[in-house]
This record gives structure tokens, sequence and C-alpha cells, in this order.
């Protein structure tokens, strides 16, 4: 099977904490992504505890791209809600400064996870419900497929952007039946 990318939004007031360091949710469970899957819960489980019993990582690449690693993820992990991650990009690669300047200035605001499909099952309305994900890689990416997945700026809260983003959403659905 071929590596997939599913794109989250980072944020709009996203800031690098401590000059590199970046944290929040790369993918929330039974969110239906723009292009139709929805992860659930314990995906990435196997995956994860394989790559520790390997001692290996989850690579932190610059839009997928594996010769562009831009810093490392220190924690990765499943809770109830999805897949945190919290890691440093590192001012000693040329993209990695480059990166940390863009999020700073909000000009990118995505992150987008690579995995490989493992299993996968179809619900009654035709999305993916993706039950199991070889986790290759969390990149910082241009454009997310996730909006409600975020990174956590200084001095908020993963539940503060969460409540935020689900305001937007209920905003937008109020719109949306208004007619406009």
């Amino acid at each position: 099977m071929d590596l997939e990318h599913k794109f989250c939004r980072l944020g709009a007031d996203v800031t690098v904490r401590d000059g590199t360091r970046i944290e929040g949710y790369a993918s929330f469970f039974g969110a239906c992504d723009q292009g139709g899957d929805v992860v659930q819960p314990g995906a990435y489980a196997a995956s994860l505890k394989s790559l520790l019993a390997e001692g290996r990582a989850v690579r932190m690449l610059w839009q997928h791209d594996p010769a562009q690693p831009i810093g490392v993820w220190d924690e990765v992990r499943e809770d109830a809600r999805g897949l945190w991650v919290k890691g440093r990009i590192l001012d000693t690669v040329e993209k990695g400064r480059e990166a940390a300047a863009l999020i700073a200035a909000g000009a990118i605001d995505g992150l987008s996870i690579g995995y490989r499909t493992v299993k996968v099952a179809k619900d009654e309305r035709g999305r993916r419900l993706l039950k199991e994900l070889e986790l290759w890689e969390v990149s910082l990416v241009t454009f997310p497929m996730l909006p409600s997945a975020r990174v956590a700026a200084k001095g908020d809260s993963p539940d503060d952007a969460c409540l935020r983003e689900l305001a937007m959403a209920l905003e937008g659905a109020r719109l949306n039946l208004a007619g406009g």
C-alpha cells in the first residue's frame, strides 16, 4: 500500500513556544476530514507501540518531503481525543528556521500525518473508517485537511483551541442554515 497523508490545521493563533517548541493534536478521532476519512480511536496504538519497541520515532518533516526533516517529535501519543504531538523545530537546520519563522508569522498553520492504512472499513455514508494506521511522520504543511487539529499557542490550552474551533464550526453551520 502507498503512503497516505492527512492534513490538519494548526490554527490561526499559533506561536512557536520557547523559540522552537510546538505541541497539539495532529488528528482527532471521529472527525471527518475533507477527504471523507474518519480516524477511529486506537488507530495509532499498534504503530506507536511498534515504533517504541524498535527504538524508532515518528519523523517531523517539512511538507512531507523525506529529504527535509525540520525537527523532532519528543512525544507522540494517543489519548481519548486523538493523536497528540509535542516537539521541537530545529533552528540549526535551514528549513527548520524557515518553518519556525513561517509559523510565528501565521503563514503556515497546518499539520499533516503521513501513514499507511492497515485496517479500514466503510460506513453507511461511504466514508472510510480508519481503524489501524502505520504512522510514519507528522509534517508541517501549508494546506490542512482537518481544520480542528491545532497546535496550542503559548498560554493556550488544547481545550481552549478546541472550544474555539467548535464555536467557529457551529457559527458556520448556523450561517449555512440561515442561508448565508
